[in-house]
């Protein structure tokens, strides 16, 4: 398989594509770690605040005022382990923890952005955001088909500077236009609602140092993700229910996204709720009724 994925469930997205057996493509953050040691440094979170002039420092140093955000300087399992918004210096003493760190707290639109780089040069951009609810949960994101100029110029003036030498892909997540983590991966959760022929422009990229990508034809997709309670042994949809979903009408693909046979307390998921499946489409309606569908089924399932 061309690209180094962990989740079984999106190995749909790029198990039939040919590549060198040479070529290593992450979608993993422990993996581009590993990989990339030159930029490497982009997962330390702290010294990407300072890189943007963003006041920070570990904890120990106080902040000149309040609130401020804190989270770990590196956290390679995501989910947003460990953020937190401190308000008080009565707060940030309590909050203390080594390996954290405090920044200026950035308000705004929440963007990730996937973006194909060539020594540092960007070539291709698509942003997304997302509908939250709550516990750290989301109802669905939207892979929007415009283009969003006030991050494309601050992060490809940053990539510019900082990612000289790099050519893959790349993530930026952003909070109001400044960058908050980056990853030297891109986001693989909805690579076929990028358009017919993408991930092959991605093998490209990491074969020959090349983006060749028309995009010509971009609409919005969504990602519209089903969430349960935590506390039981979800089991998984027959395959033909997950068949039926897959062929609605404006459904481009279906994941169900945990391992039955796994304790459910050894899956990386947020407080509010455990992730079972994700519907993409071309409209939300679509996606909305093909993740209802997969909750009755799964719940039925499960008994």
């Amino acid at each position: 398989m061309p690209i180094c994925e962990a989740d079984p469930w999106r190995f749909q997205y790029f198990e039939d594509i040919p590549c060198p057996d040479n070529v290593l493509i992450s979608t993993e953050d422990p993996d581009s770690w590993t990989w990339y040691p030159a930029h490497r440094w982009i997962y330390d979170k702290l010294a990407v605040a300072l890189s943007q002039g963003l006041d920070a420092a570990p904890h120990g140093v106080m902040p000149p005022s309040f609130p401020v955000f804190s989270k770990p300087i590196t956290n390679l399992r995501g989910m947003g382990t460990g953020s937190q918004v401190i308000a008080s210096e009565a707060d940030y003493k309590a909050a203390l923890t080594a390996g954290h760190f405090w920044c200026t707290l950035l308000t705004g639109a929440h963007v990730s952005s996937d973006v194909a780089l060539v020594d540092g040069e960007p070539r291709w951009w698509r942003h997304t955001t997302g509908a939250t609810t709550e516990g750290g949960t989301f109802d669905y994101w939207t892979i929007h088909a415009e283009a969003m100029p006030e991050i494309e110029t601050w992060c490809g003036d940053w990539a510019r500077t900082h990612l000289r030498g790099y050519t893959g892909m790349a993530n930026f997540e952003t909070i109001g236009g400044r960058i908050i983590e980056g990853h030297l991966r891109f986001a693989d959760q909805w690579p076929d609602l990028y358009g017919p022929g993408w991930v092959r422009a991605v093998i490209g990229l990491y074969t020959d140092g090349t983006w060749t990508y028309p995009d010509t034809a971009r609409v919005d997709g969504f990602s519209v993700v089903l969430f349960l309670p935590h506390g039981s042994r979800y089991r998984h949809p027959p395959a033909d229910i997950v068949a039926a979903v897959r062929a609605m009408d404006g459904v481009s693909s279906v994941q169900i996204t945990f391992h039955e046979h796994k304790d459910p307390s050894h899956h990386a998921m947020p407080p509010g709720g455990f992730r079972v499946a994700i519907v993409n489409s071309t409209t939300l309606a679509a996606g909305r009724a093909g993740r209802e569908t997969l909750r009755q089924a799964i719940l039925q399932a499960t008994g």
